[in-house]
């Protein structure tokens, strides 16, 4: 398996990079992991989209969902697609309010909301705790983790390796159970483990730093790699943070970098 950063800043783009998205290659199958603002775009430096063969979405904020009206618009719209009309659906795996809250985002009013229906290229499967679906091949595991909304962590995997990814969550039993033994864990970070006044960040939320590298020394993994530092956070700090607690290889992700699994 390989996975590509298509975009890795927490909360919303950055100067440098897109909100979250990963490209996963396993063997003949392409899977992204999260659509946020600006991955649709970075998508098409590695893929043409219409090879993607589904999408996982880990929750339904917008820098983890929002490119995906954009995913939309190319399917129903294309002048020249490369295939027929009946392979312009895409298997999307998220939490079951994603028809709608998708819905919402494509339409532009209220009334048209109501009469908005992404069925004809968005071919939905419920996410849900302990939910297991095959991607043409391609286990694909979802654990429910600690958020502020509805959110799970991801485990890929193909061809004995394993791939899990956090989505946002805070500290979460959950997710190092998923990741008990994964190749690498793709782990948010996205804020210290003090706030800048010394108290503990709120939970439920986030993890910081320490709390990524604890996790991946929890689930024993081989590898652990940071994503999700927002713009006004530091990476080389919270990486720094996360080799205090997991003594393995560790280091912070950057778009379009790629990481063989």
């Amino acid at each position: 398996m390989r996975l590509i950063v298509l975009g890795c800043s927490g909360s919303g783009p950055g100067p440098g990079s897109p909100a979250s998205g990963y490209l996963v290659e396993a063997g003949d199958v392409r899977l992204a992991l999260d659509l946020g603002n600006g991955t649709f775009g970075a998508l098409q430096r590695h893929l043409d989209p219409w090879e993607l063969d589904a999408v996982a979405l880990s929750h339904l904020h917008p820098d983890h969902c929002s490119d995906m009206s954009s995913l939309v618009v190319s399917r129903r719209y294309h002048p020249r697609p490369p295939y027929d009309a009946t392979r312009r659906r895409i298997e999307v795996h998220a939490p079951a309010e994603a028809p709608d809250r998708l819905a919402a985002a494509y339409a532009p009013s209220a009334a048209e909301r109501t009469e908005t229906d992404l069925g004809d290229v968005l071919d939905f499967r419920v996410l849900g705790d302990g939910t297991v679906a095959d991607v043409a091949g391609v286990v694909l595991r979802a654990r429910a983790v600690d958020h502020v909304c509805e959110a799970y962590g991801l485990r890929v995997e193909h061809g004995g390796r394993s791939l899990v990814y956090s989505g946002d969550t805070g500290p979460s039993e959950g997710l190092i159970e998923l990741a008990r033994g994964a190749d690498v864990l793709l782990c948010e970070a996205t804020w210290p483990h003090l706030s800048e006044t010394g108290e503990p960040q709120p939970p439920g939320v986030h993890l910081s730093g320490r709390q990524a590298g604890e996790h991946a020394t929890a689930a024993g993994v081989g590898r652990l790699l940071i994503t999700h530092v927002p713009a006004w956070y530091d990476g080389a700090h919270l990486l720094a943070e996360a080799k205090e607690t997991f003594d393995g290889p560790a280091e912070v992700v950057h778009p379009d970098a790629s990481y063989d699994i």
